[in-house]
C-alpha cells in the first residue's frame, strides 16, 4: 500500500519549466483520486537533465524523488511531503520521553544496591559492638579508669608519666571528628533521607566510628544542593576554611612525629596495654575504622565538588591514616553553590 502523501510544488532555479500540482487531501489515497483531478503541466524532463544541472537542497520533513507519475507517465518531477517523516519524528519524541520516564523510575526504584550496602554496614556495626563489649580484653579496668582521668586532666600530677604513643593516639582521636565533619558537611548529607548528620558528628567526639557507622547505614546520596548564603554561616564557614584544614594537618603531623620519636620501649609498653586494656583496645580499633572509611568520604567529597579529574591523585594519599584526609581538606576547592531560585524550582519538579 502506498503511503499517504501531500504533493507540493517546488521552485528550481536551474529549471526553466516547473510542475504545478494541485494539493491533495492527505486522507485521500492515490488509488481513489481520479485522473481528471490532476492539473499537470508537462515538462521536458530529459532536456532539463541534459542542459541543466539540477541540485536539490534538503528541507525539513521533505523527501524528494524524480520518478514516474501514478499513471505510468515518465518525465515528471514530483516532490512529496511524506506523512511518514512526521510520524517518525513523533515516534522519536515518544521514545525519548518514554526512556526518560523509565530512567526516572529506575532511579527512584533502584534501591537494591543501597539496601545491600546498608545491611552489610549494619552487620559490621553489630559485630563490632558485640566484640567491643563482650570479647575485648578487660584485665585492667582500674588502670583504664586511671588512664582516662589522666588524659582528661582530672588528676593532679602524681609523678606518673603517661605513655607517649597513648597520648598521641588520644589527641588524634580528638581531631578525627573535626576531619569527618569537614568531609560530611555538606557533601555527606542525605537528600533521600530525613536523617541529619550533625547529631552523629557531635556524638562522634565521644564514640568515634562506633557512632558514625549507624549514619553510614542510613545515608542516602546524593547530597542536597548548597546555597551561597549557607556557606557564609556557621558551621560551614568554619569547616570550609583553609585555616581550619591547615591546623588539622599541622596538629596531626605533630602528634604522629611525637609518637614516632617515643622509642622502642614506649611502643612495646603500648602494645602490652593493647593486649590487656579494654579502653586502649577499643580506641585502637576505633582509629583503624576511621582510617579505613576516610578514603571513601574523600572520594565522595571530591566528586561532589566536581574535582575528581584534577584531584584524583590525592586518593592514594588518603590511605595514610589521618594525614592523607587532612591533606586533601587543605587542597580541595570550594564546594559549588547554587541560587535559591534553582533549589526552589528543583523542589517543585520533584513534588
Amino acid at each position: 500500500m502506498l503511503p499517504n502523501l501531500n504533493l507540493i510544488s517546488c521552485n528550481l532555479s536551474s529549471s526553466p519549466s516547473l510542475l504545478l500540482i494541485r494539493p491533495i487531501n492527505p486522507r485521500t489515497s492515490f488509488q481513489s483520486i481520479p485522473r481528471s483531478q490532476f492539473a499537470i503541466s508537462k515538462v521536458s524532463f530529459f532536456k532539463t537533465v541534459i542542459n541543466h544541472r539540477i541540485s536539490l537542497k534538503p528541507c525539513n520533513n521533505l523527501s524528494v524523488s524524480a520518478a514516474f507519475s501514478p499513471f505510468k507517465r515518465p518525465g515528471f518531477l514530483q516532490i512529496y511531503r511524506s506523512s511518514f517523516s512526521i510520524k517518525n519524528s513523533e515516534n522519536d519524541v515518544l521514545k525519548k520521553s518514554t526512556s526518560d520516564e523509565s530512567k526516572l523510575g529506575n532511579s527512584g526504584n533502584n534501591n537494591g544496591g543501597d539496601w545491600t550496602t546498608s545491611i552489610l554496614l549494619f552487620g559490621l556495626w553489630a559485630g563490632l559492638m558485640y566484640y567491643v563489649f563482650m570479647l575485648t580484653p578487660n584485665q585492667t579496668p582500674t588502670r583504664d579508669i586511671y588512664f582516662l582521668e589522666k588524659l582528661l586532666n582530672l588528676r593532679r600530677d602524681d609523678g606518673f608519666e603517661m605513655n607517649q604513643v597513648l597520648v598521641s593516639l588520644w589527641y588524634i582521636m580528638g581531631l578525627w571528628p573535626l576531619v569527618y565533619s569537614m568531609l560530611l558537611l555538606p557533601s555527606g548529607r542525605s537528600s533521600r533521607s530525613k536523617v541529619p548528620v550533625w547529631p552523629f558528628l557531635v556524638l562522634s567526639c565521644f564514640g568515634g566510628a562506633y557512632v558514625l557507622l549507624p549514619y553510614f547505614v542510613l545515608w542516602r546520596p546524593p547530597p542536597p544542593p548548597v546555597e551561597e548564603a549557607e556557606l557564609e554561616k556557621w558551621p560551614l564557614n568554619f569547616l570550609e576554611s583553609k585555616l581550619t584544614a591547615g591546623i588539622s594537618v599541622a596538629a596531626g603531623l605533630g602528634l604522629i612525629i611525637y609518637a614516632a620519636l617515643a622509642g622502642g620501649d614506649a611502643w612495646r609498653e603500648f602494645y602490652q596495654y593493647f593486649r590487656e586494656s579494654k579502653f586502649i583496645h577499643a580506641t585502637c580499633l576505633d582509629f583503624t575504622l576511621l582510617s579505613t572509611f576516610a578514603p571513601f568520604w574523600v572520594y565522595n567529597d571530591m566528586t561532589t565538588r566536581k574535582w575528581f579529574d584534577r584531584g584524583s591523585w590525592l586518593l592514594p594519599f588518603s590511605l595514610i591514616p589521618f594525614v592523607g584526609p587532612a591533606l586533601y581538606l587543605g587542597l580541595r576547592p570550594p564546594i559549588p553553590a547554587v541560587e535559591p531560585a534553582s533549589i526552589t524550582s528543583n523542589t517543585n519538579k520533584k513534588d
